[in-house]
């Protein structure tokens, strides 16, 4: 996995840096074909906000989260992340599933 984090209009500090990295663990123990992470912190006066783009393959996931701290940004975006991640793979492993009931069905006529 590739991982890219950067600032508009911020620092990013090692300590954000380690924070996101830890946040982004979660996501990829429950999906481990990602193949790309872009992360974007960024400060608009009294807002913060994280996006985030995952590559996976066939399909990119953009989330986006703002609060007024930038931790709890992060937080909300993994929590976003996680649920879209999770419905995807859900979503590939019931079409895996159709494929080899429809391959059955086949060899048993």
């Amino acid at each position: 996995m590739n991982l890219q984090i950067s600032g508009h209009h911020l620092e990013v500090t090692p300590a954000i840096r380690e924070y996101v990295t830890a946040k982004l663990e979660r996501v990829t123990r429950h999906f481990d074909h990602v193949i790309d992470v872009n992360v974007i912190l960024s400060v608009e006066k009294l807002k913060q906000k994280a996006e985030v783009t995952v590559h996976v393959r066939g399909k990119d996931i953009f989330v986006e989260a703002d609060d007024s701290d930038l931790y709890a940004a992060i937080d909300s975006l993994v929590d976003k992340l996680d649920r879209q991640v999770q419905k995807y793979k859900q979503k590939v492993q019931d079409h895996h599933r159709s494929d080899k009931v429809a391959a059955r069905s086949l060899t048993a006529e």
